[in-house]
C-alpha cells in the first residue's frame, strides 16, 4: 500500500524548522534550501507544500498565532475573575521556553512584514485580534464591577496592549533582566491598579 502522508503535519514540521533556523541564525538565513535541510526534506518536496518562501513564512507566522490561541482555550477558568483574566494575559508573554521561541520568531516575522505584503496583512490581522482580546479583558473588569469608576475603556486597552507588547520585547532582547516572574508580576500589578478597592476585595473573597 502507498504510504499515507499527513500533509498538514508536514506543513507544521516545515514551519517548526523555519522557527528553529530563525531562532538560531536569524530570518535572513531562513532560505528555502536551509529550511528543507533542517526538516530533512528535499527542496522539491518543500515546494510541493509551499510555492514560495513568502507562503511558508505566512503559514509559519499564522501557526504561532494559532498555538497561542489554543493555549488560551485550554485554560481552566475556575478562579476569581481577575485571576482568570491574568491567566489569559500571561499566555501573550514569553513565559517559558516554548513561548519565548515563538515570540522571537514573531518579532522576526513582524520585521519582515514591513517589506512583505502577505505578512503585513497577516500581522495586521493578528494585531487587531490581540487588541480586541485585550479590550475584552478591560471590558470584563467593568462588567464584573471590578474596575475603578469611569474607567476609560479605549485608553486602558491601549495602555494594557502597550504593556504586553513592551514586556514581550524586553524579555526577548534582555531575558536576564525581564524574567517570567517579573513579567507576570508587572501584569498582575497593572490589572490590580485598574480595579477599585471594592473590586479587589471582591476578587479576593
Amino acid at each position: 500500500m502507498p504510504k499515507i502522508v499527513d500533509h498538514e503535519k508536514q506543513k507544521q514540521l516545515l514551519a517548526e524548522a523555519t522557527w528553529r533556523i530563525i531562532c538560531r541564525h536569524g530570518i535572513q538565513q531562513a532560505s528555502v534550501r536551509h529550511i528543507a535541510k533542517e526538516a530533512n526534506m528535499s527542496v522539491g518536496s518543500l515546494r510541493h507544500y509551499f510555492a514560495s518562501q513568502s507562503d511558508l513564512f505566512a503559514y509559519s507566522m499564522q501557526l504561532v498565532s494559532e498555538r497561542v490561541e489554543k493555549r488560551i482555550q485550554s485554560i481552566s477558568f475556575n478562579g476569581p475573575p481577575l485571576e482568570d483574566m491574568k491567566k489569559v494575559l500571561y499566555q501573550l508573554l514569553p513565559i517559558d521556553e516554548e513561548s519565548r521561541s515563538e515570540m522571537e520568531v514573531w518579532i522576526a516575522f513582524t520585521s519582515k512584514a514591513l517589506s512583505d505584503p502577505a505578512l503585513k496583512a497577516l500581522n495586521n490581522a493578528v494585531y487587531e485580534k490581540m487588541r480586541f482580546g485585550i479590550q475584552s479583558i478591560v471590558e470584563a473588569l467593568i462588567s464584573h464591577n471590578l474596575a475603578q469608576p469611569d474607567l476609560d475603556l479605549e485608553l486602558e486597552t491601549a495602555r494594557l496592549h502597550a504593556l504586553i507588547d513592551g514586556l514581550a520585547m524586553h524579555a526577548v532582547i534582555s531575558p536576564a533582566t525581564m524574567s517570567s516572574e517579573r513579567m507576570q508580576l508587572l501584569v498582575s500589578q497593572h490589572l490590580d491598579a485598574l480595579c477599585s478597592q471594592t473590586g479587589q476585595k471582591k476578587n479576593s473573597s
